[in-house]
């Protein structure tokens, strides 16, 4: 539980020898154009902003022992694949967390990154991916259903099904990067927990873009009425 907003720390605090910032939610998942600025705001508000607010307001406890930072943040932070607002809060989870690292630098903090790829947690159970994407859909105009058609959505949730069974169960795979970034000598700037952010996400945000842009185009939903 982080402190009151507002105003620094009591002095009387020893210090913090490590933050782990990992709160995040990652619905609503949907094509940008069916959402509400207020959709972004939510998730930026969570995944971002509020990751930024408790972050200022422990790091000078944090500074006083030489501690550690660990901001989680997601494979989706190096390659974004899909619309919304997670992608956009990731990136900039990954932007915050480069620029403290090299201002904490000098006071013997350091700071590190982690990006899992796609695990399954309550967060991803598909009854919240559906539930979500269908309201997305509802709240849409009459111009973007048309253009997409109801396949769109049928579509869509049939990747997910596809995609959902390749991914880890196995959540120490991160939780043991959160202790090495606390507990080694020297931790890594970055962790890539999980064989798809390893050895897919993480060498395709290497390539040039035209080539993601078309394993995006071969691989995603279509909607109804194209160029």
């Amino acid at each position: 539980m982080g402190p009151a907003q507002g105003g620094p720390l009591p002095s009387l605090f020893p210090g913090l020898w490590g933050l782990v910032n990992n709160a995040g939610i990652c619905t609503p998942l949907a094509p940008s154009e069916w959402l509400t600025k207020q959709d972004f705001m939510v998730m930026l508000d969570v995944n971002l902003l509020g990751m930024v607010d408790v972050t200022l307001q422990l790091l000078p406890l944090v500074r006083k022992t030489k501690g550690r930072v660990v901001n989680v943040s997601s494979v989706m932070g190096r390659v974004s694949l899909f619309g919304g607002g997670y992608c956009l809060s990731k990136y900039g989870v990954e932007a915050f967390s480069d620029s403290l690292r090299r201002e904490l630098s000098y006071f013997g903090v350091k700071v590190a990154v982690i990006e899992p790829g796609f695990f399954m947690t309550n967060m991803t159970a598909a009854e919240v991916f559906n539930g979500n994407l269908q309201a997305a859909w509802q709240q849409a105009s009459p111009e973007v259903k048309d253009l997409y058609g109801d396949a769109f959505v049928a579509n869509f949730m049939k990747t997910y099904d596809l995609l959902k069974p390749q991914w880890s169960g196995n959540l120490s795979l991160v939780t043991n990067c959160m202790e090495h970034a606390l507990t080694s000598c020297h931790p890594r700037t970055r962790y890539t927990p999980g064989w798809d952010a390893k050895f897919f996400y993480l060498p395709m945000s290497y390539l040039p873009t035209f080539l993601v842009d078309l394993m995006m185009y071969y691989g995603a939903p279509r909607p109804a009425k194209v160029l």
